[in-house]
C-alpha cells in the first residue's frame, strides 16, 4: 500500500511538472480544411487553416504596406475611420496601451485599417498618427480603395462597410485581431474594454514563445 502510494504521488507529480512545462496556446481561428496526402504512399491527413492573403495599402508615410511588412512578425490588426465618434476613440486608447507594451519587440507590429478612405487621405493619417505620436515603422495607419479595404476586412472574418443610418456614416469591428507569423487568426479581442486588452498583451507574450 506505502508503495503504490508514493508510486501515485509520483506519477502526480510528474503530471503536475509536465502541466507546467507546456504554457497554454491559442486556438487557430476560421475556416479550415482536412484534406488527404498520398506523397510516400501513405494516405496522410492535413489541415489547412485560413490565412489573410496578401495586400497592398499606403501607409501614414505613403509607404507601401502589404504582408511582406510583417514577414517574421505577429501582428495586431483593426478597423477605425479618424472621424468615428463612438468606438474608435476607446479602441486606439487600449491598442496604445498594447503598443506601448510591445514598443522595443521587434517582432511585433500593429495595422489599422481606415474604412473611410476618401476622408482619411495619407496627410490626415499622418497627423491622426502625430497625435498618438506612435512610431510609423511599428505601427501602420493604412489607406486603400473602399473595395480593397471592405474585402480584406473579410478575411479578417470582421465587418467594415457604409452605412449612412450609423453614427460617422460607417459601421466597422471593435475587435482587435491578433495575427501569427504564417498569417493565421489566433485570437478576437473587444477594443472597448480593458479586460480583454490585458488578455491581447498576455497573450501575445504566448504567441511570441510558441515554437520556442
Amino acid at each position: 500500500m506505502v508503495k503504490s502510494n508514493i508510486l501515485l504521488f509520483i506519477i502526480g507529480l510528474y503530471v503536475m511538472v509536465a502541466c507546467e512545462k507546456a504554457p497554454r496556446q491559442l486556438p487557430i481561428l476560421g475556416p479550415k480544411e482536412v484534406v488527404e496526402k498520398d506523397e510516400t504512399g501513405n494516405v496522410a491527413e492535413d489541415t489547412i487553416y485560413h490565412t489573410i492573403p496578401d495586400f497592398r495599402f499606403r501607409d501614414q508615410d505613403s509607404n507601401w504596406v502589404s504582408l511582406a511588412t510583417f514577414n517574421d512578425k505577429i501582428y495586431v490588426a483593426d478597423f477605425f475611420f479618424t472621424t468615428c465618434p463612438t468606438i474608435c476613440p476607446v479602441m486606439k486608447s487600449n491598442l496604445l496601451k498594447v503598443y506601448e507594451q510591445y514598443i522595443n519587440n521587434n517582432d511585433v507590429a500593429f495595422l489599422s485599417h481606415t474604412i473611410d478612405p476618401v476622408h482619411d487621405s495619407i496627410p490626415v493619417l499622418k497627423e491622426y498618427a502625430d497625435r498618438l505620436d506612435i512610431n510609423s515603422s511599428k505601427w501602420h495607419l493604412v489607406n486603400g480603395s473602399k473595395d480593397s479595404v471592405y474585402a480584406i476586412a473579410k478575411s479578417y472574418l470582421v465587418s467594415a462597410q457604409e452605412d449612412k443610418d450609423a453614427p460617422g456614416g460607417f459601421i466597422h469591428s471593435g475587435a482587435l485581431i491578433l495575427i501569427d507569423k504564417n498569417r493565421r487568426i489566433r485570437g478576437y479581442y473587444d477594443g472597448t474594454e480593458d479586460q480583454a486588452t490585458a488578455k491581447l498583451i498576455e497573450d501575445i507574450k504566448l504567441l511570441h514563445h510558441e515554437g520556442k
